[in-house]
């Protein structure tokens, strides 16, 4: 009793939160399989996912069960079985021999306003790179990437992906493009050897055809993308010009008596886009009142004081801002 009032709170909470809830999902917030466990199951690098679980296939089929008959007709259901990320996109098991339909069981509220998961699509076909010691477990072959199929290791030639080229990360726009063109393409990843759960994705493989192809499309539209860079530019340039007329008219707010090409000069140097200074801050960009002093304060402390020769002589530096401390106030003293 106990387990089927945790299984129906688990779906109703994961239903009102995601719009959807697959059974799998509801295995995982029951503690009773790990999400590293169901990502290696789905890769096809553990059969059945009862292996990764501490409860019988009776208990399975039980929660299944009730899964069931908690969705009842009031949601959409689908039963589509759940399939791997391997060549062959075999069915995926979760009991070792009594699957029923309501283990791949999956509702959801509307046909039409939810957007499908990610996790319920046909998964990505995932490649990994290959160690040094790697050695195909069909042929005896060395190669650069491997796939884990029926829990073996194959080469690419094996797995029949050998006639794929490797497309490194990196060129966001191509990659895409180049999947999109391929009829078959793969994931390429590194595990973290420090952590255990953590990959590192390192590119794709596709097919030549549609890797020309893209690299044509990105060819024909970069004209495109350069005068778009070109009109960007304009408009930060014209931005920051407007930000830095702003910010000098708030310097000679506060210190009326400075020059006007000193006020001007210390706006574009702390406004300066990309510098990390005062002026690019959130207070900055608010034109506050203690920031536009901050970046004053600094401009005199470098320009009309002796704070960076006492730096180079080795002066701790706030001891030697201690000792120019006075000679900023003249300075400010004069232009108020």
């Amino acid at each position: 009793m106990q387990q089927s009032t945790r299984v129906r709170t688990i779906a109703e909470t994961i239903l009102s939160r995601r719009g959807r809830v697959s059974f799998v999902e509801v295995l995982v917030e029951l503690g009773w399989v790990h999400q590293k466990n169901v990502d290696s199951w789905r890769r096809g690098e553990l059969d059945p996912l009862s292996k990764a679980m501490s409860v019988s296939d009776q208990q399975l089929i039980e929660a299944a069960e009730t899964f069931n008959i908690w969705g009842g007709l009031r949601f959409s259901r689908d039963t589509t079985p759940n399939v791997s990320a391997t060549r062959d996109r075999r069915t995926l098991r979760i009991t070792a021999g009594s699957d029923t339909q309501w283990v791949h069981l999956r509702f959801r509220k509307t046909e039409d306003r939810v957007r499908p998961r990610a996790d319920e699509k046909v998964p990505d076909l995932v490649v990994l790179e290959a160690r040094d010691e790697f050695e195909c477990e069909e042929c005896g072959e060395h190669d650069r990437f491997l796939m884990m199929e029926s829990q073996s290791a194959l080469c690419m030639s094996c797995a029949d992906l050998d006639h794929l080229v490797f497309l490194k990360a990196g060129n966001a726009t191509l990659s895409r493009r180049a999947r999109k063109e391929s009829g078959l393409a793969a994931i390429v990843v590194r595990p973290d050897a420090r952590q255990r759960n953590r990959i590192w994705r390192l590119g794709i493989l596709v097919e030549p055809d549609a890797l020309e192809r893209a690299e044509q499309q990105c060819f024909d539209d970069e004209e495109i993308r350069a005068r778009r860079r070109v009109k960007d530019a304009e408009r930060r340039e014209l931005l920051d010009e407007k930000f830095m007329g702003q910010f000098t008219i708030e310097i000679r707010l506060l210190f009326p008596k400075i020059p006007a090409e000193r006020a001007e000069a210390i706006a574009r140097h702390a406004a300066l886009r990309g510098s990390g200074r005062v002026g690019r801050s959130a207070a900055g960009q608010a034109l506050d009142e203690r920031a536009v002093r901050h970046a004053v304060v600094a401009s005199v402390r470098h320009l009309d004081t002796d704070y960076d020769a006492l730096l180079m002589k080795g002066v701790p530096r706030q001891e030697a801002r201690d000792q120019i401390w006075q000679r900023i106030d003249q300075v400010l003293t004069g232009w108020s």
